[in-house]
């Protein structure tokens, strides 16, 4: 069975998408730790992140970067974390978080933001990072 993201990626579920090249997607976490969090994805399904080829590995974090980049113009912080968790969804996929203390890298607390905020937010995150 496809995992979500790859769902997500076919067009089944809809996200609040900020980037996307031929091979990465990037989307806002609908149930983020802090405003901004973003998750970027291989569009090919790979469960473990390390298990990507070398080109779509580079390319994964080369991406993510980018994004970084227009996060931090739109959220602000102090810095854009990075986490790669990998247990709660079978698909590689890259956790950037706008930090601005250490707690905001937790994964135990949530933020709540209606669809109408999150979907001005990836419109805001998307034109940053043209």
């Amino acid at each position: 069975m496809a995992s979500i993201f790859s769902r997500i990626v076919a067009g089944e579920i809809p996200c609040y998408k900020v980037a996307e090249t031929e091979n990465c997607l990037a989307f806002l976490d609908v149930n983020p730790i802090v405003r901004g969090h973003v998750l970027c994805i291989p569009k090919k399904e790979v469960d473990y992140i390390f298990d990507l080829d070398d080109d779509l590995f580079t390319e994964l974090h080369l991406f993510s970067r980018r994004v970084a980049r227009g996060l931090k113009k739109v959220c602000p912080c102090i810095k854009v974390g990075q986490a790669v968790v990998g247990i709660d969804v079978p698909h590689a996929h890259i956790h950037l978080i706008p930090l601005n203390k250490p707690g905001d890298l937790s994964f135990s607390h949530h933020v709540e933001m209606s669809s109408d905020e999150l979907a001005a937010l990836a419109k805001e995150i998307s034109a940053a990072i043209q």
